[in-house]
């Protein structure tokens, strides 16, 4: 699940619009004819909305022109600058510099608007400022304390930070909250292995599977812990259904995306050099399998998934760690 840089601040705003709203063509074309400043303003609105519509259903492109355009018509109202600032932090569409601008100038128009500041949050957590990210998130809690998205992009925050305890009060705060919301029991888990407790990370990746069994992250976790637990043939069991399920997680770079911290990514890194998850991934990625030289220097078959291989030297046989 693509969770760690949280689209909730952007769903937030888009639900700002309500019930859809007539879309008139004309407005796509602003008549040459004078138009007052009240038909102008009323034009801005219905190519917000058109604008929230479309990302809805993911066209962030089209959604975007229509909010920039949205934003000259009606350059008075702070919903639609937040769609716009919403829009650039879309991975489709991104760009962080003019996102947080046109969040700033939102939040100048409407500073009690606990949406605007999460948004804030969530745009500063991209730009790796997990600072002022704490700070906006803070803020919009402030404001509205019971938004679990918000609180789990706080804890990703503190996370980053380093700040472990605060980082596993917010995901516990979303979860008292929503108890469905399975990425916070998820990422207490992460969090709790980079801390060393292993025994209870395992508790609560099982807890998110609870939830919802069919989530490859927290299931692939459970496979690296069951690998460095000796646990073999179970681990490759529980990696093959995950891997078939989304083969990313076998992508180191896609991991720390996900906020994989440095412990958990190590012991995931000599899970993925067994042939048996080596000859998955490479049915996974179907032709042009790669080649990948083996400490004996012998070319053994590899993946087309970008999975490291460490300078030190690994046995090829199958041996459980100790």
């Amino acid at each position: 699940m693509l969770k760690r840089i949280s689209l909730l601040s952007f769903l937030v705003l888009a639900g700002l619009w309500g019930a859809a709203r007539p879309v008139y063509g004309q407005a796509l074309v602003p008549h040459v004819v004078p138009l007052e400043v009240e038909q102008l303003e009323q034009q801005g609105l219905s190519l917000a909305q058109e604008a929230a519509q479309l990302a809805q259903f993911q066209q962030y492109e089209p959604a975007l022109s229509r909010a920039q355009l949205a934003t000259q018509l009606a350059p008075e109202n702070a919903q639609i600058w937040s769609l716009l600032g919403s829009l650039y932090l879309t991975p489709e569409t991104l760009d962080l510099n003019r996102g947080i601008s046109a969040l700033q100038r939102a939040r100048r128009l409407d500073p009690q608007n606990s949406a605007i500041l999460f948004a804030l949050g969530s745009a500063y957590f991209q730009l790796e400022d997990y600072n002022r990210s704490v700070e906006y998130l803070r803020s919009g809690l402030a404001l509205d304390a019971e938004v679990p998205g918000a609180l789990f992009d706080l804890g990703n925050a503190y996370y980053k930070l380093n700040q472990f305890d605060q980082a596993i009060a917010q995901y516990e705060r979303a979860v008292e909250l929503d108890e469905a919301f399975w990425p916070a029991t998820n990422n207490i888990g992460l969090v709790l292995y980079e801390m060393g407790d292993v025994e209870g990370a395992l508790e609560k990746w099982q807890a998110a599977l609870e939830v919802d069994g069919n989530q490859p992250e927290p299931q692939f976790a459970i496979a690296v812990v069951s690998y460095s637990q000796g646990n073999v043939e179970a681990a490759v069991q529980q990696a093959e259904t995950a891997l078939r399920r989304d083969d990313r997680y076998a992508d180191v770079e896609f991991l720390r995306e996900q906020l994989w911290g440095d412990r958990l990514i190590a012991d995931t890194q000599a899970f993925l050099r067994l042939p048996q998850i080596q000859a998955t991934l490479t049915q996974l990625s179907g032709t042009r399998a790669t080649t990948v030289e083996a400490p004996n220097g012998v070319d053994t078959p590899g993946e087309v998934m970008p999975v490291p291989v460490p300078d030190s030297p690994m046995p090829n046989e199958i041996i459980p760690p100790q």
